[in-house]
């Protein structure tokens, strides 16, 4: 038997999380996760204010979201280049970790890795794992919040860690602001992310992929397969073994590289393949890349709990 209630009461969840304020007009950013299920935002900011918020925009593959609030002259944070950061950088990592007792904490660390790729964080095929590591404690309630290099610019978006427990182990991981910038602007110019596909599986090369295209070592991505029939790469050319070492002369050392590049270039953008083939021929191959069929508007229906998001400087 199902037990009996009287006046059964409506259950409420609320949630917290971090994010930062990228425009005086109000535009903040955080993570998808923290907002995906929320009936109703609330941003409270430093000076304690607080702002209903709306979702302008979500993209649950890089786990990036752009909400709004109704306010003007606020201060803007500086974004940096996560390409150029350098592992052993000091960075600080910038949020509400652990509920509100402790908003707005800043913890320090180093960048530990690039290209961490977290499987588990995938929510398709097609997702994006390149995230910068760093043993700046990081915690629940830190995700959408900033890390900061020593110049004050921001070079990641705090998203997850690596714990037993679920707790700061010493392993954080941020969504590069390079690719946060490219799902930001197309999420607040039209609450959704369209991406251009090469119509190729594909991995990091290793050591037999370098003795396959007759080279002692090689730095690039492995072609293993088509989409089908109508791929673009197929239909340019490219072959499976090729080694992807290059895209329009910008060096390609790992797969969410890669990944990057050609998913925020636009459906009819003719881009030049770098490749080293069979035999150590090295090619350039033009691409004229597709659509994504699956590319869906992301924007919110929210539904599910109340999220407060307080941006961190």
């Amino acid at each position: 038997m199902f037990p009996q209630f009287d006046n059964p009461q409506p259950r409420v969840r609320r949630g917290e999380g971090s994010g930062f304020i990228i425009s005086p007009s109000g535009y903040i950013l955080t993570n998808n996760h923290v907002v995906d299920e929320a009936d109703r935002l609330s941003v409270q900011l430093i000076d304690k204010r607080t702002f209903k918020a709306r979702v302008v925009g979500r993209d649950p593959e890089t786990d990036v979201a752009v909400i709004k609030i109704d306010a003007t002259g606020l201060p803007a944070v500086s974004l940096g280049n996560s390409d150029s950061t350098r592992i052993g950088e000091w960075v600080l990592a910038v949020g509400n970790p652990l509920g509100e007792a402790f908003t707005f904490t800043v913890t320090a660390g180093i960048v530990s890795a690039k290209g961490r790729a977290l499987l588990d964080l995938r929510s398709s095929q097609y997702s994006i794992g390149d995230f910068i590591q760093t043993d700046a404690a990081i915690n629940p309630g830190n995700s959408g919040g900033p890390l900061v290099n020593i110049r004050g610019q921001v070079i990641g978006i705090n998203s997850a860690i690596a714990s037993p427990t679920g707790t700061y182990a010493g392993y954080g991981f941020a969504i590069p602001i390079n690719l946060v910038r490219t799902v930001s602007e197309q999420l607040i110019a039209h609450g959704k992310v369209t991406r251009a596909v090469l119509g190729v599986s594909i991995r990091d090369a290793d050591p037999e992929d370098a003795a396959y295209v007759g080279r002692d070592s090689i730095s690039g991505v492995a072609v293993q397969d088509y989409s089908g029939d109508d791929s673009p790469a197929k239909k340019a050319g490219i072959q499976p073994g090729d080694v992807i070492v290059a895209i329009d002369g910008q060096p390609v050392q790992y797969t969410a590289q890669l990944q990057q590049i050609v998913a925020f270039k636009h459906p009819g953008d003719r881009v030049k393949l770098t490749v080293v083939r069979k035999g150590g021929r090295r090619l350039e191959i033009p691409v004229t890349l597709a659509a994504r069929e699956d590319a869906t508007a992301k924007v919110a229906t929210n539904s599910g709990k109340d999220t407060v998001t307080r941006p961190s400087y």
